[in-house]
């Protein structure tokens, strides 16, 4: 389970990180984790959080340079952790966001790159995530009882309505992942969904795939940022839509 800080704090460092320990405190339940986005302002608080004990749900990745920003921050604070001789019950999950990127691309590329962009990244990073795994410096944190960051891939039920209703499920398939898929995703794969083979940790020919989209005028730096912004405002503007929501029904109770 997972509760995230309040958008409006995740722009300052400081606040963040102050939201995330008292949160956690204040539920007292070891299995929840906190939200913090992966933006340049949250990766310090993710840092601190792990470093002080809070399991963290990193949210708000789009792009292998996203994840390996956030997988940086994990290391940071479990690192500090172990020279500080603390507990090692502490993990996170790194939460990839993989639909929104074919959102993000229709009508502007060709049919035969419909919904492809999305899984190419998602290959992208899974092999970045497969190569840290097996590095030494993973590894000395796995051998000191410390929990690997899992890789999480979110945003999984297709929007498109011309494509496969478990496409992503599919495609991405993985040891050592999570899949928060919706609801109708996972019923649609209990009822017709096929197990193949898993999502290769060599990113299979992912970068031939995304080296068509850039042929084809995508950059995919410059969406990643764009699409980071935007899921950043919508966070926004959903709790801000809570807060009236709460404001009124708080009103309409104490006038009646």
């Amino acid at each position: 389970m997972s509760l995230e800080v309040s958008p409006l704090l995740a722009y300052d460092t400081a606040t963040t990180i102050a939201a995330a320990k008292d949160l956690h405190a204040r539920a007292g339940r070891p299995n929840l984790f906190i939200k913090i986005p992966g933006t340049k302002q949250g990766l310090p608080a993710i840092e601190e959080a792990i470093f002080t004990g809070v399991p963290v749900n990193v949210t708000l990745l789009f792009s292998r340079e996203h994840y390996l920003a956030a997988a940086e921050a994990y290391l940071r604070g479990i690192e500090r952790r172990m020279a500080a001789g603390l507990s090692t019950k502490v993990g996170s999950v790194a939460s990839v966001f993989v639909s929104r990127w074919d959102v993000g691309v229709a009508h502007k590329v060709p049919e035969s790159l419909n919904d492809k962009l999305g899984i190419a990244i998602g290959q992208r990073i899974y092999k970045a995530y497969r190569d840290l795994l097996a590095s030494p410096r993973w590894k000395r944190i796995v051998a000191a009882g410390y929990n690997p960051q899992r890789l999480l891939l979110a945003s999984t039920g297709t929007k498109d309505p011309k494509a496969s209703d478990i496409l992503y499920i599919k495609a991405l398939a993985a040891p050592d992942t999570v899949n928060t898929m919706p609801e109708g995703t996972l019923l649609a794969f209990a009822k017709h969904g096929e197990v193949g083979g898993a999502m290769p940790a060599d990113g299979g020919n992912c970068e031939q795939v995304l080296a068509e989209f850039a042929s084809a005028g995508i950059d995919v730096d410059a969406l990643a940022a764009q699409l980071q912004s935007e899921g950043a405002k919508a966070f926004d503007d959903s709790w801000n839509d809570l807060m009236k929501v709460i404001a009124s029904k708080s009103a309409a109770l104490q006038a009646a």
